[in-house]
C-alpha cells in the first residue's frame, strides 16, 4: 500500500431521534449540493505527486501507511457514521510502520532513506493542510454555501378520528357485592356495523342490578315509617312556646322608657345638666368683666406713677406698688378667663362625650333587653327545634332512599343501550380496555362512537422538544398510510397542557396530545387509520443554509471550517432555524463560501493552534 491519502468520500448522513424520524427526513432530504469535485480531485492529484517524489521505490522500500479510520460527527448527539478514512494532520498523528521482513538482502542505504522519508512525508502532508500556500487535503469534504427556501416542520404519526362523534358510554354503576370489577357485556353489535336510530347496541349484565333494586324498595319503606313518627312529635311540641315571653317584653319596655327620659328635649336628664353648666358660665363672664375693669384701673395708676417718678414727684416704692397692683389685677383677670375656659370645656364634654356615652349605655341596655327577649323565645322553642331537626333528618333520609330507588330503576333500564341516531359503529380504541363480549366495563367508560365520516381529524402526540414551536392555528400537511397518494391540509386545533402518562414511548419520554383537524370534506377515510401530520412551523425564503454536520459548538461558540486561499480556517457563525438536515446561517458566511462537511476531524487542532 502506497503512502497516499484515500480520496474516497466520507458518508455524511445526519443522526435522528428515531427510525420514524429517519424515514420521514429521508423522503424530504434533498441531496447535498455544491460539492467542489474539481477542487477535491486537484487536491488528490497534488497529494499523489508529492507521494511520488517522497516515496520512490528506491528510497522508501517497503514502508506502508497504517490503516486510518473515518469518523463523521454530524448531529448534536454526536452519532458517527463510518464509511471511509479519517484524515488527521500528519504533525499531530505519528506515522506507523509495519515491521520490515527480510526477503533477501536488505541494503543499508535504502533502509536509512526510508527512515528519513517517513517524517518528511508527514511534514509535507501537514504543510498541505496547514501550511502557507498549500492545498486543502482531498479527504476534507467541502460544501458550497447557497441560498434556498427553508421549510421548518414537525412530523408526527397519529390516528384518524371523526371531528364530530356521538359517544356511547356505559351508564351502569358497578354493583360492589357481585365481586366483579365493572359490569360484563352480554352482547355487543359488531364493530363497523351500520345502525338506525333505536337499534340495540349493547346489552349489559342486569341480574345484580335487579337484586339491588329489590333490596332498595324495602329500605325505602322503612325510611317512610320513621319520617311519619318524627312529624307527629313535632306537632305535639308546638303548644309549649309562650312561657317566658311576658317578662322579657317588660324588660324591653323599661329600657325604652329610660332612654326616652334621658333624651327628652324639655325636661330630660341631659337637658337639666346642660342648663346648670350654662348658668355657671354666665357667672364667670360677670367676674371676667369685673376683673377686666380692675385691670384697666391698675394700668392707668401705673402709668400715672411712672410719669410722676420720671418728674421726681414719686419715689421708687410707690412705683413698685403700682406695678404690683397691676400684676395682681392682671392675674385675677387671667384666672377668670381660665375658669371660663374650664366651664366651656365642661359644657362641650357634657354635650358631646358624656352624652354619647350615656346614649350608648342606654341603647345597649335596650338592645340587651331585646336580645334577652329573643333568647327567651329561642329557649322556648329549643325542644321544638330538636324534634324539628329529627323530622328534617327523617325526611331527608326518606328523600335519599327514594332517589336511590329511582337511580336503581334507571340503572336497570340502562343495561340496554340503544342507538340515539343513525351512523356507523366504531369501538373505542384503548390499549388498556378491550371492548368485546364478556369483558367488564366501568361506569362512564367510553364504549363506542357513531362518527361522522366526512369531517375527520388526526389525534397525535408531539415530543416535548418541539412543543415550544407549535401554536394553535398552524397549518399542517396530512397523509394517510392507506391512501398515500392523497394529501390533505389541516389545522392544529388543540395542544394538551400536561404530558401523557404511561405512554408506549416509555416513562422517560414526554409527549403532549395534539389534535389536527382536516380542513376539507373527505371520503373513504375511517376512524383508526394511521396518518402522518407535518406541521408547518416556519418558511424562510432565500435562507442561507448549510448541512447541519458542518456546524460545531465549542466553548458556547458556534464554528465552521471555511476554505480560504486553499486552506481551512475557523470562522464563528450565528445560526437561526434548523431542520433535521440543514441549519440557517444568520451571520458569518456568504453565498459561495466553501465549508468542511467533516469539521470535527480538525476543529480542535485549529482552535488550539489559533489560541
Amino acid at each position: 500500500m502506497s503512502n497516499c491519502i484515500d480520496p474516497r468520500p466520507i458518508s455524511a448522513e445526519p443522526a435522528f431521534r428515531s427510525e420514524n424520524d429517519l424515514n420521514v427526513a429521508t423522503t424530504r432530504r434533498r441531496g447535498l449540493a455544491g460539492f467542489d469535485e474539481t477542487r477535491l480531485a486537484g487536491g488528490a492529484n497534488q497529494a499523489r505527486d508529492i507521494h511520488a517524489l517522497s516515496c520512490h521505490p528506491s528510497v522508501c522500500g517497503r514502508v506502508e501507511r497504517s490503516e486510518g479510520r473515518a469518523s463523521s460527527e454530524f448531529a448534536p448527539d454526536r452519532q458517527v457514521h463510518r464509511s471511509g478514512e479519517r484524515l488527521r494532520p500528519m504533525m499531530q498523528r505519528p506515522m506507523m510502520q509495519r515491521p520490515m521482513t527480510r526477503h533477501g538482502v536488505v541494503h543499508f542505504l535504502p533502509l536509512l532513506a526510508a527512515l528519513i522519508a517517513v517524517p518528511i512525508l508527514g511534514f509535507s502532508l501537514s504543510a498541505l493542510f496547514f501550511g502557507s500556500g498549500g492545498q486543502v487535503d482531498e479527504n476534507v469534504l467541502l460544501h458550497t454555501v447557497g441560498r434556498d427556501r427553508l421549510q421548518v416542520t414537525v412530523i408526527e404519526r397519529g390516528n384518524l378520528q371523526s371531528q364530530t362523534n356521538r359517544e356511547i358510554h356505559c351508564m351502569v354503576e358497578d354493583v360492589q357485592r357481585d365481586g366483579i370489577n365493572g359490569t360484563p357485556i352480554l352482547w355487543i353489535i359488531p364493530n363497523g356495523s351500520s345502525v338506525k336510530e333505536g337499534d340495540l347496541l349493547v346489552e349489559l349484565e342486569s341480574a345484580p342490578m335487579r337484586e339491588a333494586l329489590d333490596e332498595q324498595m324495602l329500605e325505602t319503606e322503612d325510611a317512610r315509617s320513621t319520617q311519619i313518627q318524627a312529624e307527629a312529635n313535632y306537632n305535639n311540641q308546638i303548644v309549649q312556646n309562650e312561657t317566658n315571653k311576658a317578662e322579657a317584653e317588660l324588660q324591653v319596655q323599661l329600657a325604652k322608657l329610660e332612654l326616652e327620659m334621658y333624651t327628652d328635649d324639655e325636661s330630660g336628664t341631659l337637658k337639666l345638666a346642660v342648663e346648670e353648666i350654662k348658668r355657671s358660665i354666665d357667672e364667670v363672664n360677670n367676674q371676667i368683666l369685673e376683673a377686666q375693669a380692675t385691670l384697666e384701673l391698675r394700668r392707668d395708676d401705673r402709668r400715672g406713677i411712672d410719669s410722676l417718678y420720671k418728674l421726681g414727684y414719686a419715689n421708687r416704692n410707690e412705683l413698685r406698688k403700682s406695678e404690683l397692683a397691676f400684676l395682681q389685677a392682671e392675674g385675677k383677670y387671667a384666672a377668670q378667663l381660665n375658669k371660663l375656659e374650664t366651664s366651656l370645656a365642661t359644657l362641650r364634654k357634657k354635650e358631646n362625650y358624656e352624652r354619647e356615652m350615656e346614649l350608648l349605655r342606654l341603647r345597649g341596655k335596650l338592645q340587651t333587653a331585646e336580645r334577652g327577649l329573643e333568647q327567651t323565645l329561642r329557649n322556648n322553642e329549643a325542644r321544638l327545634a330538636q324534634v324539628q331537626a329529627i323530622l328534617r333528618a327523617r325526611t331527608e333520609s326518606l328523600k335519599k332512599e327514594e332517589e336511590r330507588l329511582t337511580r336503581y330503576t334507571e340503572q336497570l333500564a340502562a343495561c340496554k343501550i340503544f342507538a340515539p341516531e343513525a351512523g356507523m359503529v366504531a369501538y373505542a380504541s384503548d390499549r388498556n380496555d378491550e371492548i368485546r363480549e364478556g369483558m367488564p366495563v366501568r361506569f362512564r367508560q367510553h364504549l363506542m362512537s357513531l362518527p361522522a365520516l366526512d369531517k375527520m381529524q388526526v389525534q397525535t402526540a408531539v415530543h416535548e422538544s418541539d412543543l415550544e414551536q407549535i401554536r394553535i392555528g398552524m397549518k399542517a400537511r396530512i397523509t394517510v398510510d392507506a391512501f398515500p397518494e392523497n394529501e390533505y391540509i389541516g389545522t392544529v386545533q388543540s395542544i394538551a397542557v400536561l404530558p401523557e402518562q404511561n405512554g408506549w414511548r416509555g416513562s422517560e419520554t414526554k409527549v403532549y396530545a395534539t389534535t389536527v383537524t382536516i380542513d376539507q370534506t373527505v371520503d373513504q377515510l375511517k376512524p383508526g387509520m394511521t396518518a402522518v401530520t407535518e406541521i408547518m412551523i416556519d418558511s424562510i425564503d432565500d435562507a442561507l443554509t448549510v448541512p447541519i454536520q458542518t456546524v460545531v459548538e465549542r466553548d458556547k461558540q458556534t464554528w465552521v471550517l471555511v476554505r480560504e486561499n486553499h486552506q481551512l480556517a475557523t470562522r464563528a457563525v450565528q445560526t437561526g432555524r434548523q431542520t433535521d438536515s440543514v441549519v440557517q446561517i444568520l451571520d458569518g458566511l456568504t453565498d459561495g463560501d466553501q465549508v468542511a462537511l467533516n469539521p470535527r476531524e480538525f476543529i480542535d487542532d485549529l482552535l488550539s493552534g489559533d489560541s
